[in-house]
């Protein structure tokens, strides 16, 4: 597995492991939901805000980062690659390029969902503790916080 930024040749591909893990992400769920994150990926991948995980063409993990919101937008991880380190290689990659003098925030899913068990753990990992609690996509979620005196070789 190799980390890569996004290019706008990899959309396919990168759209392909959004569709295979769409069920898991509210939001996601139509046609037309999944037309508009694509052309969300090409902006993001044109401000070189976004990353991927491959292996050999294959596209394996995802992740979207807005330096303008200092924030984790979206991470997702195909089935076959999870608990062989891609998301712990993207989640590096977005802190080293985003400012950690201030507060870092992603919104995921609540303690009592269990769709929320990994992302909670990996985040936890990174330093981010639990914040307020909020909804997306008229889902039930929750703003986790790497405050800016996290220490950073704690990963």
């Amino acid at each position: 597995m190799e980390l890569f930024w996004g290019q706008r040749e990899d959309i396919d591909c990168w759209m392909e492991l959004v569709r295979s893990v769409s069920w898991n992400f509210p939001g996601l769920e139509t046609e037309e939901a999944l037309l508009e994150h694509r052309n969300t990926v090409l902006s993001f991948i044109d401000k070189r805000q976004a990353i991927c995980v491959k292996e050999g063409a294959n596209i394996l993990g995802v992740l979207l980062f807005s330096r303008s919101h200092n924030m984790i937008c979206c991470l997702a991880v195909s089935s076959d690659a999870r608990r062989k380190g891609a998301a712990t290689m993207l989640m590096t990659e977005a802190l080293h390029s985003l400012d950690l003098t201030k507060d870092v925030t992603v919104s995921t899913f609540r303690e009592d969902d269990p769709k929320g068990t990994a992302p909670r753990a990996l985040y936890r990992k990174f330093g981010f503790q639990p914040g307020e609690l909020t909804e997306e996509f008229g889902y039930p979620n929750q703003v986790f916080v790497r405050k800016s005196n996290y220490a950073v070789g704690s990963v």
